[in-house]
Protein backbone atom coordinates (compact mmCIF):
# COMPACT_ATOMS: atom_id res chain seq x y z
CA UNK A 1 0.00 0.00 0.00
CA UNK A 2 0.85 4.05 -0.55
CA UNK A 3 1.76 5.62 2.58
CA UNK A 4 -0.35 8.42 2.26
CA UNK A 5 0.96 10.50 5.34
CA UNK A 6 1.80 13.82 3.90
CA UNK A 7 5.49 13.18 4.39
CA UNK A 8 7.61 15.76 3.12
CA UNK A 9 9.06 13.68 0.68
CA UNK A 10 5.64 12.82 -1.41
CA UNK A 11 3.79 16.39 -0.45
CA UNK A 12 6.46 19.04 -1.05
CA UNK A 13 8.44 20.49 -4.04
CA UNK A 14 12.13 19.21 -4.08
CA UNK A 15 14.67 18.34 -5.93
CA UNK A 16 17.45 16.36 -6.35
CA UNK A 17 20.99 17.84 -6.36
CA UNK A 18 21.66 19.25 -9.87
CA UNK A 19 23.37 15.61 -12.34
CA UNK A 20 26.60 16.34 -13.77
CA UNK A 21 27.10 16.95 -17.11
CA UNK A 22 28.39 13.27 -17.34
CA UNK A 23 25.12 11.88 -16.47
CA UNK A 24 23.04 13.87 -18.57
CA UNK A 25 22.79 11.50 -21.64
CA UNK A 26 21.93 7.50 -21.18
CA UNK A 27 20.15 7.04 -23.83
CA UNK A 28 21.62 2.96 -23.74
CA UNK A 29 23.55 1.47 -20.59
CA UNK A 30 24.56 -1.76 -21.31
CA UNK A 31 25.15 -4.19 -18.58
CA UNK A 32 27.83 -7.25 -17.55
CA UNK A 33 29.45 -8.84 -15.03
CA UNK A 34 32.45 -6.78 -13.80
CA UNK A 35 34.94 -10.03 -13.26
CA UNK A 36 34.99 -10.82 -16.99
CA UNK A 37 37.82 -8.78 -18.37
CA UNK A 38 36.58 -9.58 -22.02
CA UNK A 39 33.06 -9.00 -21.20
CA UNK A 40 34.50 -5.48 -19.68
CA UNK A 41 36.25 -4.21 -22.80
CA UNK A 42 33.41 -5.38 -25.39
CA UNK A 43 30.95 -3.18 -23.19
CA UNK A 44 33.26 -0.13 -22.91
CA UNK A 45 33.94 -0.67 -26.82
CA UNK A 46 32.48 0.09 -30.18
CA UNK A 47 30.89 -2.41 -31.48
CA UNK A 48 31.36 -4.24 -35.02
CA UNK A 49 28.90 -1.83 -36.64
CA UNK A 50 30.68 1.02 -34.68
CA UNK A 51 27.93 1.58 -31.98
CA UNK A 52 28.39 1.90 -28.02
CA UNK A 53 26.19 2.79 -25.52
CA UNK A 54 26.28 5.81 -23.42
CA UNK A 55 27.15 3.60 -20.39
CA UNK A 56 28.46 0.89 -18.91
CA UNK A 57 26.66 -0.77 -15.77
CA UNK A 58 29.77 -3.43 -14.70
CA UNK A 59 28.08 -5.57 -12.82
CA UNK A 60 29.16 -7.33 -8.95
CA UNK A 61 25.18 -8.57 -8.49
CA UNK A 62 22.92 -10.59 -10.88
CA UNK A 63 24.82 -11.22 -13.78
CA UNK A 64 28.38 -12.40 -11.48
CA UNK A 65 28.50 -15.50 -9.34
CA UNK A 66 30.19 -13.45 -6.17
CA UNK A 67 32.94 -16.12 -5.53
CA UNK A 68 35.97 -14.70 -4.29
CA UNK A 69 37.61 -14.92 -7.27
CA UNK A 70 35.32 -13.15 -9.42
CA UNK A 71 35.08 -10.31 -6.91
CA UNK A 72 38.44 -9.74 -6.55
CA UNK A 73 38.72 -9.69 -10.33
CA UNK A 74 35.87 -7.43 -10.57
CA UNK A 75 37.98 -4.59 -8.40
CA UNK A 76 41.24 -5.57 -10.57
CA UNK A 77 38.84 -5.05 -13.88
CA UNK A 78 37.40 -1.70 -12.50
CA UNK A 79 40.35 -0.09 -11.86
CA UNK A 80 42.06 -0.75 -15.23
CA UNK A 81 38.89 0.26 -17.00
CA UNK A 82 38.95 3.60 -15.26
CA UNK A 83 42.30 3.48 -16.34
CA UNK A 84 41.79 2.54 -19.52
CA UNK A 85 44.69 0.25 -19.40
CA UNK A 86 42.30 -3.16 -19.15
CA UNK A 87 43.10 -5.89 -22.00
CA UNK A 88 42.37 -9.46 -22.10
CA UNK A 89 44.45 -11.90 -24.08
CA UNK A 90 42.98 -14.45 -25.94
CA UNK A 91 45.06 -17.55 -26.25
CA UNK A 92 44.39 -20.86 -28.71
CA UNK A 93 44.64 -24.72 -27.23
CA UNK A 94 48.51 -24.00 -27.43
CA UNK A 95 48.88 -21.51 -25.78
CA UNK A 96 49.95 -18.67 -28.55
CA UNK A 97 48.31 -15.67 -28.24
CA UNK A 98 45.68 -15.77 -31.35
CA UNK A 99 44.03 -11.84 -30.19
CA UNK A 100 44.71 -9.08 -27.64
CA UNK A 101 41.50 -7.01 -26.53
CA UNK A 102 42.33 -3.29 -25.33
CA UNK A 103 40.29 -0.44 -24.39
CA UNK A 104 40.31 3.07 -26.14
CA UNK A 105 40.60 4.87 -22.91
CA UNK A 106 39.22 8.04 -25.43
CA UNK A 107 36.07 6.40 -26.87
CA UNK A 108 34.40 4.69 -23.65
CA UNK A 109 31.00 4.50 -22.21
CA UNK A 110 30.66 6.54 -18.83
CA UNK A 111 31.40 3.34 -16.39
CA UNK A 112 28.72 2.83 -13.21
CA UNK A 113 29.25 -0.18 -10.72
CA UNK A 114 26.39 -2.37 -9.41
CA UNK A 115 27.06 -3.61 -5.56
CA UNK A 116 25.40 -6.43 -4.61
CA UNK A 117 21.91 -5.99 -2.13
CA UNK A 118 21.55 -6.17 0.86
CA UNK A 119 20.60 -9.53 1.59
CA UNK A 120 23.85 -11.27 0.28
CA UNK A 121 26.50 -11.17 2.39
CA UNK A 122 30.42 -11.39 2.09
CA UNK A 123 31.16 -14.54 3.85
CA UNK A 124 34.92 -14.17 3.64
CA UNK A 125 35.22 -11.02 5.87
CA UNK A 126 33.85 -10.66 8.94
CA UNK A 127 33.34 -8.19 11.86
CA UNK A 128 33.34 -9.72 15.51
CA UNK A 129 32.53 -13.00 13.70
CA UNK A 130 29.76 -11.98 11.71
CA UNK A 131 30.24 -11.77 7.68
CA UNK A 132 29.99 -8.19 6.45
CA UNK A 133 27.61 -7.17 3.46
CA UNK A 134 28.63 -7.80 0.00
CA UNK A 135 27.19 -4.42 -1.44
CA UNK A 136 28.78 -2.47 1.24
CA UNK A 137 32.35 -4.11 0.27
CA UNK A 138 31.18 -3.72 -3.21
CA UNK A 139 30.67 -0.01 -3.01
CA UNK A 140 33.53 0.80 -1.03
CA UNK A 141 36.14 -1.27 -2.44
CA UNK A 142 35.33 0.50 -5.83
CA UNK A 143 34.80 3.97 -4.57
CA UNK A 144 38.26 3.66 -2.61
CA UNK A 145 39.97 2.45 -6.11
CA UNK A 146 38.67 4.71 -8.64
CA UNK A 147 36.72 7.07 -7.05
CA UNK A 148 39.51 10.03 -7.05
CA UNK A 149 40.78 8.83 -10.46
CA UNK A 150 37.73 8.91 -12.13
CA UNK A 151 37.16 12.77 -10.28
CA UNK A 152 40.64 13.66 -11.47
CA UNK A 153 39.50 12.55 -15.41
CA UNK A 154 36.31 14.75 -14.87
CA UNK A 155 34.18 11.94 -13.98
CA UNK A 156 31.56 11.26 -11.78
CA UNK A 157 31.73 8.17 -9.91
CA UNK A 158 28.15 6.31 -10.37
CA UNK A 159 26.52 3.05 -9.00
CA UNK A 160 23.65 0.98 -8.82
CA UNK A 161 22.16 -0.18 -6.04
CA UNK A 162 19.84 -3.14 -6.24
CA UNK A 163 17.02 -4.66 -4.18
CA UNK A 164 15.68 -1.65 -2.17
CA UNK A 165 12.20 -2.63 -0.76
CA UNK A 166 12.10 0.29 1.68
CA UNK A 167 12.86 4.08 2.24
CA UNK A 168 15.01 3.46 5.34
CA UNK A 169 17.03 1.25 3.19
CA UNK A 170 17.79 4.07 1.17
CA UNK A 171 18.81 5.99 4.37
CA UNK A 172 21.13 3.41 5.26
CA UNK A 173 23.02 3.66 2.24
CA UNK A 174 22.79 7.22 1.45
CA UNK A 175 24.74 7.30 5.06
CA UNK A 176 27.17 5.02 3.39
CA UNK A 177 27.37 7.07 0.60
CA UNK A 178 28.59 10.15 2.76
CA UNK A 179 30.89 7.98 4.91
CA UNK A 180 33.04 6.92 2.47
CA UNK A 181 33.17 10.84 0.68
CA UNK A 182 34.13 12.07 3.85
CA UNK A 183 36.25 9.06 4.72
CA UNK A 184 38.72 10.30 1.17
CA UNK A 185 37.89 13.84 1.98
CA UNK A 186 36.12 13.80 -1.20
CA UNK A 187 32.88 16.56 -1.10
CA UNK A 188 29.25 15.28 -0.31
CA UNK A 189 27.47 14.93 -3.23
CA UNK A 190 30.13 13.74 -5.71
CA UNK A 191 28.96 10.25 -5.30
CA UNK A 192 25.66 9.59 -7.73
CA UNK A 193 23.78 6.62 -7.24
CA UNK A 194 20.40 5.09 -9.41
CA UNK A 195 18.54 2.69 -7.42
CA UNK A 196 16.63 -0.16 -9.09
CA UNK A 197 13.28 -0.06 -8.16
CA UNK A 198 12.50 -3.87 -8.77
CA UNK A 199 10.51 -4.95 -5.47
CA UNK A 200 6.93 -4.68 -5.24
CA UNK A 201 7.05 -2.83 -2.01
CA UNK A 202 9.75 -0.18 -3.61
CA UNK A 203 7.17 0.44 -6.14
CA UNK A 204 5.03 2.18 -3.95
CA UNK A 205 7.83 4.22 -1.72
CA UNK A 206 9.81 5.12 -4.81
CA UNK A 207 9.24 8.85 -4.17
CA UNK A 208 10.23 8.08 -0.59
CA UNK A 209 13.58 6.03 -1.35
CA UNK A 210 14.37 8.94 -3.91
CA UNK A 211 14.09 11.19 -1.30
CA UNK A 212 16.33 9.84 1.30
CA UNK A 213 19.24 9.75 -0.85
CA UNK A 214 18.37 13.03 -3.32
CA UNK A 215 21.92 14.69 -2.54
CA UNK A 216 23.33 11.46 -4.16
CA UNK A 217 20.41 11.14 -6.97
CA UNK A 218 20.89 10.48 -10.27
CA UNK A 219 17.50 8.51 -10.80
CA UNK A 220 15.45 5.45 -10.59
CA UNK A 221 15.67 2.34 -12.95
CA UNK A 222 12.71 -0.01 -13.51
CA UNK A 223 14.31 -3.62 -13.20
CA UNK A 224 11.36 -5.55 -14.64
CA UNK A 225 12.96 -8.84 -14.16
CA UNK A 226 13.28 -8.76 -10.34
CA UNK A 227 10.02 -6.65 -10.19
CA UNK A 228 8.05 -9.93 -11.57
CA UNK A 229 10.50 -12.06 -8.94
CA UNK A 230 9.24 -9.56 -6.25
CA UNK A 231 5.40 -10.11 -7.11
CA UNK A 232 5.43 -13.52 -7.50
CA UNK A 233 7.10 -13.87 -3.86
CA UNK A 234 5.16 -11.19 -2.05
CA UNK A 235 1.62 -12.42 -3.21
CA UNK A 236 2.77 -16.20 -3.49
CA UNK A 237 -0.06 -17.10 -0.92
CA UNK A 238 -2.73 -15.35 -2.76
CA UNK A 239 -4.79 -17.69 -4.41
CA UNK A 240 -6.28 -14.99 -6.87
CA UNK A 241 -2.90 -13.87 -7.59
CA UNK A 242 -1.13 -17.29 -9.26
CA UNK A 243 0.86 -15.56 -12.12
CA UNK A 244 0.53 -16.69 -15.60
CA UNK A 245 3.60 -18.00 -17.88
CA UNK A 246 6.51 -16.05 -17.04
CA UNK A 247 6.96 -15.21 -20.77
CA UNK A 248 3.55 -13.44 -21.08
CA UNK A 249 3.73 -11.22 -18.81
CA UNK A 250 5.70 -8.35 -20.10
CA UNK A 251 5.38 -4.03 -19.89
CA UNK A 252 2.39 -4.50 -21.45
CA UNK A 253 0.32 -5.59 -18.02
CA UNK A 254 -1.62 -2.41 -16.48
CA UNK A 255 0.59 -3.29 -13.10
CA UNK A 256 3.81 -3.50 -14.42
CA UNK A 257 2.57 0.03 -17.19
CA UNK A 258 1.55 1.96 -14.45
CA UNK A 259 4.99 1.04 -12.14
CA UNK A 260 7.26 2.49 -14.99
CA UNK A 261 5.12 5.48 -15.92
CA UNK A 262 4.95 6.12 -11.92
CA UNK A 263 8.78 6.11 -11.92
CA UNK A 264 8.96 8.56 -14.47
CA UNK A 265 6.70 11.11 -13.04
CA UNK A 266 8.18 10.15 -9.35
CA UNK A 267 11.83 11.15 -11.18
CA UNK A 268 11.16 13.99 -13.50
CA UNK A 269 9.08 15.71 -10.88
CA UNK A 270 12.11 15.78 -8.76
CA UNK A 271 14.98 16.03 -12.25
CA UNK A 272 16.21 12.77 -11.54
CA UNK A 273 16.01 10.32 -14.70
CA UNK A 274 14.07 7.70 -14.88
CA UNK A 275 15.63 4.48 -16.61
CA UNK A 276 13.63 2.04 -18.84
CA UNK A 277 14.43 -1.79 -18.63
CA UNK A 278 16.46 -4.48 -19.90
CA UNK A 279 16.24 -6.35 -23.23
CA UNK A 280 18.07 -9.63 -22.62
CA UNK A 281 18.20 -11.20 -25.98
CA UNK A 282 21.70 -12.56 -27.08
CA UNK A 283 21.56 -12.25 -30.78
CA UNK A 284 20.06 -15.51 -32.50
CA UNK A 285 22.43 -17.88 -35.28
CA UNK A 286 20.15 -16.95 -38.03
CA UNK A 287 19.03 -13.69 -39.65
CA UNK A 288 15.48 -14.65 -39.48
CA UNK A 289 15.87 -14.86 -35.71
CA UNK A 290 18.07 -11.55 -35.25
CA UNK A 291 15.31 -9.55 -37.27
CA UNK A 292 12.46 -11.09 -34.78
CA UNK A 293 14.68 -10.05 -32.16
CA UNK A 294 15.68 -6.53 -33.58
CA UNK A 295 11.97 -6.10 -34.15
CA UNK A 296 10.97 -6.57 -30.64
CA UNK A 297 13.66 -4.31 -28.91
CA UNK A 298 12.85 -2.00 -31.16
CA UNK A 299 9.49 -1.76 -30.19
CA UNK A 300 9.95 -2.28 -26.54
CA UNK A 301 12.47 0.74 -26.49
CA UNK A 302 9.57 3.16 -28.73
CA UNK A 303 7.22 2.39 -26.00
CA UNK A 304 9.96 3.22 -23.37
CA UNK A 305 11.21 6.35 -25.10
CA UNK A 306 7.50 7.32 -26.21
CA UNK A 307 6.46 7.05 -22.48
CA UNK A 308 8.88 9.12 -20.85
CA UNK A 309 11.78 7.47 -20.00
CA UNK A 310 15.24 8.51 -20.30
CA UNK A 311 17.18 5.60 -21.26
CA UNK A 312 17.41 1.86 -21.20
CA UNK A 313 19.58 -1.33 -20.81
CA UNK A 314 20.33 -3.83 -23.37
CA UNK A 315 22.33 -7.08 -22.46
CA UNK A 316 24.49 -7.23 -25.33
CA UNK A 317 26.39 -4.95 -28.00
CA UNK A 318 24.36 -6.56 -30.99
CA UNK A 319 21.18 -4.40 -30.09
CA UNK A 320 22.61 -0.82 -28.48
CA UNK A 321 22.32 1.18 -32.68
CA UNK A 322 18.43 -0.56 -32.34
CA UNK A 323 17.73 0.74 -29.01
CA UNK A 324 19.55 3.68 -29.44
CA UNK A 325 17.14 4.87 -32.41
CA UNK A 326 14.30 5.21 -30.12
CA UNK A 327 15.98 7.97 -28.17
CA UNK A 328 16.60 10.70 -30.15
CA UNK A 329 17.27 13.39 -27.16
CA UNK A 330 20.25 13.26 -24.68
CA UNK A 331 17.19 12.92 -21.93
CA UNK A 332 13.67 13.96 -21.10
CA UNK A 333 13.32 15.36 -18.20
CA UNK A 334 10.92 17.90 -19.61
CA UNK A 335 8.25 14.97 -19.67
CA UNK A 336 6.55 15.37 -16.47
CA UNK A 337 3.10 12.96 -17.44
CA UNK A 338 1.17 15.42 -15.79
CA UNK A 339 -2.27 13.82 -16.22
CA UNK A 340 -0.89 10.32 -15.08
CA UNK A 341 -1.85 9.67 -11.36
CA UNK A 342 0.98 9.71 -9.05
CA UNK A 343 -0.95 6.79 -7.34
CA UNK A 344 -1.88 4.35 -9.77
CA UNK A 345 -2.84 0.66 -9.52
CA UNK A 346 0.09 -1.62 -8.80
CA UNK A 347 -1.25 -4.76 -7.43
CA UNK A 348 -0.32 -7.58 -9.85
CA UNK A 349 -2.97 -9.72 -10.92
CA UNK A 350 -2.93 -13.52 -11.24
CA UNK A 351 -4.38 -14.65 -14.78
CA UNK A 352 -3.44 -17.29 -17.48
CA UNK A 353 -2.25 -18.52 -20.01
CA UNK A 354 -0.64 -21.45 -17.34
CA UNK A 355 0.65 -23.73 -19.61
CA UNK A 356 3.04 -27.30 -20.01
CA UNK A 357 5.46 -25.19 -22.22
CA UNK A 358 5.42 -21.94 -19.61
CA UNK A 359 6.61 -24.91 -17.16
CA UNK A 360 9.11 -26.36 -19.15
CA UNK A 361 10.55 -23.33 -19.90
CA UNK A 362 10.85 -22.60 -16.00
CA UNK A 363 12.90 -25.97 -15.87
CA UNK A 364 14.70 -25.74 -18.97
CA UNK A 365 16.06 -22.11 -17.37
CA UNK A 366 16.60 -23.81 -14.13
CA UNK A 367 19.01 -26.27 -15.42
CA UNK A 368 20.70 -24.00 -18.09
CA UNK A 369 21.34 -21.06 -15.09
CA UNK A 370 22.78 -24.12 -12.28
CA UNK A 371 25.17 -24.88 -14.79
CA UNK A 372 26.41 -22.09 -15.16
CA UNK A 373 26.66 -21.42 -11.69
CA UNK A 374 28.49 -24.41 -10.54
CA UNK A 375 30.84 -23.53 -13.36
CA UNK A 376 31.68 -19.82 -11.87
CA UNK A 377 29.30 -17.56 -13.90
CA UNK A 378 26.27 -15.67 -13.42
CA UNK A 379 24.70 -15.27 -16.44
CA UNK A 380 24.35 -17.52 -19.59
CA UNK A 381 23.30 -17.16 -22.89
CA UNK A 382 20.65 -19.79 -23.48
CA UNK A 383 18.08 -20.32 -26.13
CA UNK A 384 18.79 -16.51 -27.80
CA UNK A 385 18.32 -14.70 -24.23
CA UNK A 386 20.43 -13.53 -21.52
CA UNK A 387 19.85 -15.60 -18.39
CA UNK A 388 20.59 -13.76 -14.80
CA UNK A 389 19.64 -14.69 -11.34
CA UNK A 390 16.84 -12.60 -11.79
CA UNK A 391 15.25 -14.81 -14.28
CA UNK A 392 16.41 -17.92 -12.31
CA UNK A 393 14.65 -16.37 -9.65
CA UNK A 394 11.32 -15.99 -11.25
CA UNK A 395 11.56 -19.31 -12.70
CA UNK A 396 11.97 -21.49 -9.59
CA UNK A 397 8.87 -19.06 -7.63
CA UNK A 398 6.77 -19.43 -10.20
CA UNK A 399 7.13 -23.49 -10.30
CA UNK A 400 6.78 -22.96 -6.25
CA UNK A 401 3.22 -21.08 -6.46
CA UNK A 402 2.24 -23.46 -8.98
CA UNK A 403 2.76 -26.64 -6.69
CA UNK A 404 1.76 -24.70 -4.07
CA UNK A 405 -1.60 -24.07 -5.21
CA UNK A 406 -1.86 -27.09 -7.12
CA UNK A 407 -2.37 -25.43 -10.07
CA UNK A 408 -3.76 -26.86 -13.44
CA UNK A 409 -2.54 -25.76 -16.70
CA UNK A 410 -4.98 -24.72 -19.12
CA UNK A 411 -4.96 -28.06 -20.34
CA UNK A 412 -6.58 -29.60 -17.00
CA UNK A 413 -2.69 -31.45 -16.25
CA UNK A 414 -2.26 -30.65 -12.31
CA UNK A 415 1.04 -29.12 -11.22
CA UNK A 416 2.64 -32.38 -9.16
CA UNK A 417 6.30 -32.62 -7.80
CA UNK A 418 6.12 -35.75 -10.00
CA UNK A 419 5.10 -33.88 -13.11
CA UNK A 420 7.95 -31.20 -12.65
CA UNK A 421 10.40 -34.00 -12.06
CA UNK A 422 9.26 -35.81 -14.83
CA UNK A 423 9.63 -32.42 -17.03
CA UNK A 424 13.38 -32.23 -15.55
CA UNK A 425 13.79 -35.72 -16.88
CA UNK A 426 12.70 -34.80 -20.52
CA UNK A 427 14.64 -31.48 -20.67
CA UNK A 428 17.91 -32.70 -19.76
CA UNK A 429 17.51 -35.85 -22.33
CA UNK A 430 16.84 -33.04 -24.78
CA UNK A 431 20.16 -30.64 -23.75
CA UNK A 432 21.90 -33.76 -23.86
CA UNK A 433 21.10 -34.34 -27.34
CA UNK A 434 21.57 -30.56 -28.03
CA UNK A 435 25.32 -31.15 -26.72
CA UNK A 436 26.18 -34.32 -28.87
CA UNK A 437 24.82 -32.69 -32.23
CA UNK A 438 26.64 -28.69 -31.11
CA UNK A 439 29.80 -30.78 -30.23
CA UNK A 440 29.81 -33.42 -32.98
CA UNK A 441 33.81 -32.52 -33.69
CA UNK A 442 34.58 -32.78 -30.05
CA UNK A 443 36.46 -35.87 -28.48
CA UNK A 444 34.00 -38.30 -26.35
CA UNK A 445 35.80 -37.34 -23.22
CA UNK A 446 35.09 -33.82 -23.48
CA UNK A 447 31.07 -34.43 -24.49
CA UNK A 448 31.04 -36.65 -21.31
CA UNK A 449 32.40 -33.59 -19.69
CA UNK A 450 29.76 -31.35 -20.26
CA UNK A 451 26.71 -34.03 -19.99
CA UNK A 452 28.20 -34.78 -16.75
CA UNK A 453 27.84 -30.68 -15.78
CA UNK A 454 24.41 -30.63 -16.86
CA UNK A 455 23.36 -33.77 -15.21
CA UNK A 456 24.57 -32.27 -12.31
CA UNK A 457 22.98 -28.74 -12.66
CA UNK A 458 19.61 -30.98 -13.13
CA UNK A 459 20.07 -32.40 -9.93
CA UNK A 460 20.54 -29.42 -8.42
CA UNK A 461 17.41 -27.19 -9.57
CA UNK A 462 15.59 -30.12 -8.95
CA UNK A 463 16.32 -29.94 -5.59
CA UNK A 464 16.11 -26.09 -5.56
CA UNK A 465 12.49 -25.98 -7.84
CA UNK A 466 11.00 -29.16 -5.50
CA UNK A 467 11.92 -27.35 -2.09
CA UNK A 468 8.93 -27.17 -0.08
CA UNK A 469 9.63 -24.15 1.82
CA UNK A 470 10.28 -20.85 -0.51
CA UNK A 471 13.33 -19.06 0.23
CA UNK A 472 13.01 -14.94 -0.27
CA UNK A 473 16.32 -14.97 -2.04
CA UNK A 474 18.52 -18.17 -3.51
CA UNK A 475 21.23 -17.24 -2.47
CA UNK A 476 22.57 -14.82 0.37
CA UNK A 477 26.01 -15.25 1.03
CA UNK A 478 28.91 -16.77 -1.25
CA UNK A 479 31.23 -19.38 0.00
CA UNK A 480 34.43 -19.20 1.88
CA UNK A 481 37.37 -19.08 -0.06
Amino acid sequence: EYFRNGSTATTTDWKVNPIPEDLLTRRVEITGPVNSAKMVINMLSRNESGSRADCAMLDFEDSMNPTWDNVMNGFKNLSEACDGTLQYIKKNKSGAIEKIYRLNPNDMPVIMVRCRGLHLNESNITVDGEPISGGMLDLAGSFYHTAKKLIAQGKTPKYYVPKCEHYLEARWWNKLFSALEDALKVERGTLKATFLIETLPAAYQMEEILYEYREHAAGLNGGRWDKIFSDIKVLKYHPDRIMADRGTIDMKKHWMDNYVKRIIKVCHSHGAFAMGGMSAFTPGKDAATRKEQTDKVIADKSYEAFIGHDGCWVSHPYFIEYAMKSFSRKNQLDVLLEEFDKYPDLAPQGGTPRTIAGLRTNIRVGIAYMQGWNAGNGCVSWDNLMEDLATLEISRAQVWQWLFHQVKTDDGEKVTCELVSKIFNEELDKIKEEIKDNMFAADDEAVKRVIASYEKAKKDAENIFLSKNFNEFLFTQNELV
